[in-house]
């Protein structure tokens, strides 16, 4: 069938909608290991947790402007796991101001097992794929995320 705009409009919006099911897919499947886990972590809880596991050190400013979520709320989900004893803060040796957050070992321990439940998520998501479509599929996604982000 040759491409009209059509054909290539439609192409794209199913492309993004099957993207925006299988992300729901996925985070569904996340949300049921959380609920159901030993730990009383919420969806956002466990993104916090992961963003200042991969990044140390990282300020509640970085984490709002890695996440776009709004300030307010990134405060609230920070204290409350502060008060949890699964972030530490630590002042900024050169400005006082700031505070630099980290896992503690309570936190690092959920952020494994977090870490190792959304492994298997995964896995499962790509089984059956051999290593050339998962390498394939990798780079189109980097390639559409690229995309959007120029």
């Amino acid at each position: 069938m040759p491409h009209t705009i059509d054909n290539v409009n439609q192409s794209t919006d199913d492309v993004l909608d099957l993207i925006h099911t299988v992300m729901h897919q996925v985070r569904s499947q996340q949300y049921r290991i959380l609920r159901d886990g030993p730990h009383d972590i919420t969806h956002m809880d466990s993104r916090v947790l992961g963003y200042f596991g991969r990044h140390p050190g990282a300020t509640q400013s970085d984490l709002a402007a890695f996440s776009g979520r709004d300030k307010a709320q990134l405060a609230r989900l920070v204290k409350g796991l502060r008060d949890r004893g699964l972030l530490r803060a630590t002042p900024d040796e050169t400005d006082r101001r700031n505070v630099r957050l980290d896992l503690t070992e309570a936190g690092r321990t959920i952020q494994d097992t977090l870490r190792q439940q959304a492994a298997l998520v995964g896995e499962k998501a790509v089984a059956g794929f051999s290593e050339d479509e998962r390498a394939q599929l990798a780079l189109l996604l980097r390639r559409l995320q690229s995309n959007l982000d120029a």
